[in-house]
């Protein structure tokens, strides 16, 4: 059966650049789909994050072109979790990954998933020794053929995209008048991004605010939200509203993690800001 045909797959991993699996992929893919132009999304991910590689998913969907992506971040590889194929866009992306929640909020940012397969036809695997290597054997095969113009549902089972796991980032919650949130990312720079927008606070808040206060641990700080970094002068410390349009702790030219000791994963609460006008500056470290 065919359908539409893809000139391109869009590629995410943690396997690293260290090691062969990366390149083992795309010569499958040139064998099977020769004319089929492969983009790395990233392949630093860390190994088993499935919430890491969500969020970068998340981040490069909608610059992505039309075809198939290939997500593999799977601590589950070779147990019981399923690996399914997701329509997204009326038909424009295929999304291929496992059923752990790395596909979710993806999947969720492009509208929704229209159809949903469960990759269980043989046919269309290549043959193995093992059944640890998904992304060989099952994701990369399957990609080319769908590449080619087999149909979503001739490579898989139809399923209810309602059964797929849900996503594995975590959302605010209201708290005190505030929002309870979460350091989901440091980037390589040291913002440490939060899952919270302006608009987030704008809806608890009644109005979208100019300033918060952050806290976290012990720390208490009232902080002045900008749009880049360089708006909050040397050594000060504030909320961005980075790229996505999340909020970051951040530091101009400096790592917010570093000097602040926080990483992934803090939990933090945002409230209205008491204090107009005040800027606390970090002193940095030699």
């Amino acid at each position: 059966m065919s359908s539409r045909r893809y000139d391109t797959v869009s590629f995410l991993s943690d396997f690293g650049h260290g090691t062969d699996a990366v390149g083992i992929i795309k010569s499958i893919m040139r064998d099977l789909a020769p004319d089929v132009v492969v983009i790395d999304i990233a392949h630093d991910i860390t190994p088993f994050d499935v919430r890491a590689a969500s969020l970068a998913l998340a981040r490069a969907v909608p610059y992505l072109p039309e075809g198939i992506i290939i997500t593999s971040v799977d601590p589950g590889a070779g147990g019981s979790r399923r690996v399914v194929a997701v329509e997204i866009a009326g038909g424009a992306g295929i999304v291929i990954g496992p059923d752990n929640g790395l596909i979710a909020t993806g999947v969720a940012l492009a509208g929704g998933a229209d159809r949903a397969v469960v990759l269980d036809r043989d046919e269309h695997h290549l043959a193995s020794p093992g059944a640890t290597f998904a992304a060989r054997d099952v994701m990369a095969p399957v990609a080319a053929a769908l590449c080619r113009g087999v149909d979503l549902f001739a490579v898989g089972t139809e399923i209810d995209a309602a059964t797929l796991l849900p996503s594995v980032v975590p959302i605010p919650r209201e708290e005190n008048g505030g929002l309870s949130c979460e350091v989901i990312w440091v980037d390589r720079f040291g913002n440490c991004q939060l899952n919270v927008s302006v608009d987030d606070l704008a809806t608890v808040w009644g109005t979208a605010p100019e300033r918060a206060r952050v806290s976290w641990a012990d720390n208490v700080r009232n902080l002045r939200i900008t749009t880049s970094y360089a708006d909050l002068g040397a050594g000060a410390l504030g909320l961005v509203v980075d790229s996505t349009g999340l909020l970051s702790l951040s530091l101009d030219r400096a790592s917010a993690a570093r000097e602040l000791g926080i990483g992934e994963g803090e939990g933090v609460l945002v409230t209205p800001s008491d204090e107009q006008g005040v800027t606390v500056p970090v002193t940095l470290r030699a």
